[in-house]
């Protein structure tokens, strides 16, 4: 499969979009998509899906050549085609092909088992090659283990699509999208609205996928943890970058400064040649020599001085108005939840902190920070806030906010002592400028709305900070910059994102939700995804509520060689099961066993046992490395 666009040229409403893409496919590409929002990256989306065509074909040697009639899938293009279907058959109708290969391997083994002809055993034999290629043996431990972890439970499994809210159903069809396996998968900004832990078996998916991805993605780390080259749209036109994207912005900052150093060396020479031919050209006895210089001027290749950076984003500071006390915010034996609990939590935050709240869809993140604001009732327990404490708080709903009024009118409503001239100054720092403010709240994207929503926060200057995902519909730049001013900010902060490298960044502590439990952890992300990963529970505080165990001692050295113990144990299973699994599988392509059904089945079942112990000891030997 290939799919190649030369200089392509998209217009919408006889506008160009897009006037000089250059885009190349291949196979098993891994190609990350970046620009900023707007410059034409979902619009490139449609052109592949087929929604959109070339403008001016016939011109310049503009061109889309497609080889190989590949699949291309894109999630909006899923459909339900029987909302009484269940979670599970809708999923398991993702694997069409394996399934029916297995219903001709049962039926070619019924034929084997009543006629053991050479034929028949042959047929037999392809087809169980073709399953086991396919991954026929993996199929349903792959879709059990994606359906848990896009957090749906054994119970929802069984339930009709039409019982599943509007994002359910999104997510549903998502996971069918990508367990369809098409050979081009299209994916525009596929870790919203997913945690952590299915963001985590995303890149895993991706990483191990056989065809060929492209992503639309704002979120760094995903984009560093899956792709390895990345096409930057801007000002209408691509370039490619191979590498992540950490790579890609290291590239784009070295190409720009040597192609910045090589445009005025040249401009420098260019004004020099001129220089001399002014100088001599009306002398009769240097004519000759100034033309001559004149026609160097026109005979070098010229470089183009590099394109400003498309870095337009909010400027603004964030400081507390007033200093709040040293103890800000103390939490006590507090249950959150509805109608039931999700998780009781105790903890204190301190002038500064900055506390970052990760977890699982439908575990209590959102609810936390809801209670401390006072949305949301405690269903027990209690929590207090310091002396001078000023909370500020965003959520997305600040971000939906419908209605006729202008910019300017909700600014000056929200405050009503400024001048015009103040709230303009205000919203010309968000990037409302001019016209701009005179739009309708109506007409916003949903990245005007946060900036907004942010515009008004930010005015309060409150010295206690609570955000509820603040960085959906940001681009990356405008991350980057509330990721600065947040760095900066001197006040307490709390927060729940999703985007692992905004967590990273700003949190000094942690709260982490999973299945009920809320545990504090009194460091920062990168300490925790190590614990986590070492699995050094010993480190962990018990429940207040919880009997206290003998103490178990332990060494950091004493772990790790522990750990180097069960790693090498784990390494020569796996080696003792691959070398058994050829042996089987030689003695099943023996001639004298071709013919001989009762021996092929056998075989057949300690090939699978074998291969079902191999892929539990290479999961234990991920989980150790």
């Amino acid at each position: 499969m290939q799919i190649e666009i030369h200089k392509g040229q998209i217009d919408l409403s006889g506008e160009p979009i897009l006037n000089d893409i250059n885009l190349n496919i291949t196979t098993n590409s891994r190609i990350g998509l970046v620009g900023r929002n707007g410059c034409g990256k979902t619009t490139l989306l449609r052109l592949l899906c087929g929604e959109l065509s070339l403008a001016n074909t016939e011109s310049d040697g503009r061109f889309i050549a497609i080889s190989g009639n590949p699949q291309i899938g894109a999630l909006n293009q899923m459909t339900f085609r029987d909302d009484s279907l269940t979670l599970l058959e809708e999923i398991r109708s993702a694997y069409t092909y394996i399934l029916s290969l297995k219903s001709e391997l049962d039926d070619a083994e019924r034929q084997m088992n009543e006629s053991p002809t050479e034929d028949n055993i042959k047929r037999y034999t392809d087809l169980l090659d073709t399953f086991t290629r396919e991954g026929g043996f993996y199929f349903e431990k792959e879709y059990e283990a994606a359906i848990k972890k896009f957090g749906f439970t054994e119970e929802q499994k069984l339930r009709p699509l039409s019982e599943f809210s509007g994002g359910q159903r999104t997510k549903i069809a998502f996971l069918k999208l990508l367990l369809s396996k098409p050979d081009l998968l299209l994916l525009d900004e596929p870790t919203n609205h997913l945690d952590i832990e299915a963001i985590s078996w995303l890149e895993e998916y991706i990483k191990n996928y056989k065809k060929a991805v492209l992503i639309v993605s704002h979120d760094r780390m995903f984009l560093d943890n899956t792709v390895n080259e990345i096409y930057e749209i801007e000002h209408g036109k691509t370039t490619r970058y191979v590498g992540n994207y950490s790579n890609f912005v290291s590239q784009k900052k070295v190409v720009r400064a040597q192609q910045a150093k090589d445009y005025e060396a040249q401009q420098k020479e260019i004004a020099r040649i001129q220089a001399t031919a002014d100088r001599f050209r009306y002398k009769a006895t240097k004519a000759a020599m100034a033309q001559s210089k004149l026609k160097s001027i026109e005979r070098m290749e010229k470089i183009d001085a590099p394109d400003s950076y498309d870095n337009r984003t909010f400027k603004a500071t964030l400081e507390p108005a007033v200093q709040s006390a040293k103890e800000v915010l103390s939490v006590n034996g507090l249950t959150i939840g509805f109608n039931t609990p999700l998780a009781t939590l105790s903890f204190n935050v301190y002038r500064g902190d900055r506390i970052g709240i990760i977890g699982g869809n439908g575990m209590g993140k959102s609810t936390l920070v809801k209670t401390l604001v006072g949305k949301i009732p405690a269903l027990s327990g209690t929590f207090n806030t310091g002396a001078l404490v000023m909370t500020g708080y965003f959520d997305q709903q600040m971000a939906q906010i419908k209605g006729e009024e202008t910019v300017l009118d909700n600014m000056m409503s929200a405050f009503p002592a400024l001048t015009e001239f103040e709230a303009r100054s205000a919203l010309g720092a968000f990037l409302f400028s001019g016209e701009d403010v005179f739009k309708t709240i109506n007409m916003l994207s949903g990245g005007e709305r946060v900036r907004l929503a942010l515009c008004k926060l930010f005015r309060k200057s409150p010295n206690l900070l609570i955000l509820d995902e603040p960085t959906n519909h940001m681009d990356i730049i405008s991350k980057e910059t509330l990721e600065d001013i947040l760095a900066s900010y001197s006040g307490t902060l709390i927060f729940v994102s999703h985007d692992r490298y905004f967590v990273k960044k700003l949190s000094t502590r942690l709260i982490t939700f999973d299945a009920g439990d809320a545990r504090i952890w009194d460091f920062g992300y990168d300490e925790y995804m190590l614990r986590k990963t070492q699995q050094s529970h010993e480190a962990e505080p018990l429940p207040k509520n919880e009997k206290k165990e003998k103490k178990s001692y332990t060494t950091p050295l004493k772990e790790k060689a522990k750990r180097e113990k069960a790693l090498k144990k784990a390494e020569e299973k796996i080696v003792e099961l691959e070398s058994r699994l050829d042996i089987l599988k030689q003695e099943q392509q023996a001639p004298e066993n071709l013919a001989d059904y009762q021996k092929l089945s056998e075989l057949q079942t300690q090939i699978d046992e074998c291969e079902a112990q191999l892929l539990e000891q290479m999961e234990l030997w991920e989980g150790l490395v």
